[in-house]
């Protein structure tokens, strides 16, 4: 079968190439999906340079979602068949043309879920709605300030908030970026390009604040968001897309009675596996009642694999980028 194999750390997502290699052999507990669509992550970036938490033995081939159908199911799978329409957080091997996967990691999508938006949703989507509904959590009425909020995980954050019934702000780089925010249900949108949001924010919340802060990007952005919370505020912190993880100043934490709350996704399958299909049946329900939709920006075959990276990581993207087999 095709795949994009990884066969030295370091590399630059121009040098992956596709290869030819034997099929994934599933094991008890296992199904071997046929991948109709595979979702593009910035972890997947860091993976290529050692950078990423989960560093796996050479060579690997990356991907950590897909979508698609199942081709056979192994010893003790009881709760998929062959023929079911999933989505799987596979964790690696996603970038082929099928890759073996924990069934426990595996959910039938809705007959009406195409295959691309299914790949949208077990890393941005999930992380989000973790974060929005287990970890933070928010409440009708509150406000939310979501940064970067035309990229994967900071539009499903934008799309879930307005779900929840907040009032979402959105930062973003670029007309077109917070347009695209607008259209996903952002009341108020900030060009971080051109304008600092601290004030902003506390004029949009009469001087109080946003209730909770959705952070993927880190560094000042992380200082400056300490500045714009409101008491008992929540800082939530979803990653470090600027590169730069921050010192954060604890005297704010103190004085407004500021929450800062982890949410790493990638580690709720073996620390809260409940969680993880609680996570999943939310998301289908908002799918079903038109709450949510994923954004598919662009769609690439295996062989444009570093293309599609490279946007990632320099920030060039909005929405969700897909690769199809």
């Amino acid at each position: 079968m095709r795949a994009v194999v990884v066969d030295r750390l370091g590399i630059e997502p121009e040098a992956l190439r596709v290869q030819e290699i034997d099929p994934p052999r599933i094991g008890p507990g296992e199904v071997l999906i046929e991948v109709r669509a595979a979702g593009c992550n910035f972890s997947d970036t860091l993976m290529l340079r050692g950078e990423y938490q989960v560093k796996p033995p050479l060579p690997f081939v990356p991907g950590g979602e897909v979508a698609g159908v199942v081709r056979a199911v192994g010893e003790s799978v009881t709760r998929l068949a062959v023929g079911d329409r999933v989505l799987s957080r596979c964790g690696l091997g996603g970038f082929a043309e099928r890759v073996a996967a924990r069934a426990s990691m595996t959910w039938r999508i809705p007959e009406a879920m195409s295959f691309e938006a299914g790949a949208a949703l077990p890393t941005v989507y999930a992380t989000s709605y973790a974060a929005l509904v287990l970890r933070a959590p928010l409440v009708a009425g509150e406000t939310l300030l979501v940064h970067a909020a035309a990229g994967g995980v900071g539009l499903a954050a934008v799309q879930i908030g307005k779900a929840l019934g907040a009032r979402v702000i959105a930062t973003a780089g670029g007309p077109e970026k917070l347009e695209i925010a607008r259209r996903a249900g952002a009341d108020v949108l900030i060009d971080y390009r051109h304008e600092d949001f601290v004030p902003i924010v506390m004029e949009q919340t009469g001087g109080r604040g946003a209730d909770v802060i959705y952070d993927s990007v880190g560094g000042d952005t992380t200082d400056r968001s300490l500045k714009c919370i409101a008491w008992n505020g929540r800082l939530l912190v979803i990653g470090f897309a600027s590169g730069t993880i921050p010192d954060v100043k604890l005297n704010r934490v103190l004085l407004k009675n500021v929450s800062l709350v982890g949410v790493h996704w990638s580690a709720y399958p073996e620390r809260e596996p409940g969680a993880v299909d609680a996570c999943f049946e939310g998301l289908f329900e908002l799918g079903a009642r038109g709450a949510i939709d994923p954004l598919i920006s662009s769609r690439h075959p295996l062989e444009e694999a570093g293309v599609a990276l490279r946007a990632l990581a320099s920030r060039r993207t909005v929405g969700k980028v897909v690769l199809v087999p």
